[in-house]
């Protein structure tokens, strides 16, 4: 089913009934056609539509997705949905519904999305062209404890002690927001001023399911607490053998020296560094961002 320019209602099958998913589609191409998976979980494509114009200036084809659950797709009231599995079986409904295959699927994945796409290529690699993971570590683990050992002591303590507060209790309102924007987000997540943030990353913060987002990653943008906890695929990067590229900036919330290790042991696996990005690098540090990742899909097209 297609609604407006470029975009289609995928219908996907769960355990708890039908529902559709929103996707657009930007640009043509017979060789390269880039599903960009976002982060959260549950927030929206909105922050990536960066990534649009020079992707599509470039000769790809890019399909925006929103998640089931997320701000432009069906948004059932079901947490059973909430799990690896079930998302990695959506995004593979959503491919074959789109008719992707290994001669032009490449799987982009973002922070969340990063989780996403290593999962999808450990269950369907032989669907793959190439890979992308953003921004993602391949361990909850080792991210909490970056985020513990590295980040937190750098905050001021008595604002840190107010958030983790905060969280405990359940306030994670108005007041709560503040405080991340101001001690966190504007040195890892996007690093700009807060009232300098563009409209779709904005929107993209505005949107975020947190019914979602609570259950799999927990209240905090500190760490994770929720069901990826204990999630960790680092002994499992050797199985992917379809050409990687692996996303770290040196200001992130994830260890880009675990995101270069990570390109290492992937045996296909090359690593781009931005050196003034964050989280949301395809923004803060966008020309280097879009460099790299353009010379990774034209290297998947030469070697075709």
């Amino acid at each position: 089913m297609t609604d407006g320019a470029g975009t289609r209602m995928v219908p996907v099958s769960t355990t708890a009934g039908e529902f559709r998913v929103w996707t657009r589609q930007a640009g043509e191409s017979a060789t390269t056609k880039v599903l960009l998976l976002h982060g959260g979980p549950g927030a929206t494509h909105e922050y990536l539509l960066a990534l649009e114009e020079p992707l599509v200036a470039a000769g790809m084809e890019v399909w925006f997705y929103d998640q089931l659950g997320s701000h432009h797709s069906d948004q059932p009231d079901d947490p059973s949905l909430w799990e690896i599995p079930r998302f990695v079986d959506e995004v593979e409904q959503v491919r074959v519904a789109l008719g992707f295959d290994r001669d032009d699927f490449v799987l982009y994945g973002q922070s969340w999305g990063g989780v996403l796409a290593l999962e999808y290529a450990l269950a369907h690699q032989q669907h793959l062209k190439g890979l992308v993971v953003s921004n993602m570590m391949s361990s909850g683990p080792a991210y909490n404890e970056y985020a513990e050992q590295v980040l937190m002591p750098t905050m001021d303590q008595d604002v840190l002690a107010e958030i983790k507060r905060m969280e405990a209790a359940g306030d994670t309102g108005t007041a709560y927001e503040e405080l991340l924007m101001e001690h966190h987000y504007v040195h890892h997540v996007l690093r700009r001023p807060a009232d300098q943030w563009p409209a779709e990353a904005v929107a993209t913060l505005a949107h975020i399911n947190h019914d979602i987002y609570v259950p799999l990653q927990g209240p905090s943008e500190l760490g994770i607490s929720g069901k990826l906890l204990h999630w960790d695929r680092s002994d499992d990067l050797a199985r992917i053998s379809v050409p990687t590229l692996v996303i770290g900036a040196q200001h992130d919330t994830m260890d880009p020296q675990h995101l270069r290790w990570m390109a290492g042991e992937l045996p296909q696996g090359s690593y781009l560094h931005c050196p003034d990005g964050s989280h949301m690098a395809m923004l803060d540090d966008h020309d280097v961002y879009v460099a790299g990742l353009l010379g990774f899909l034209r290297d998947l097209e030469a070697d075709r």
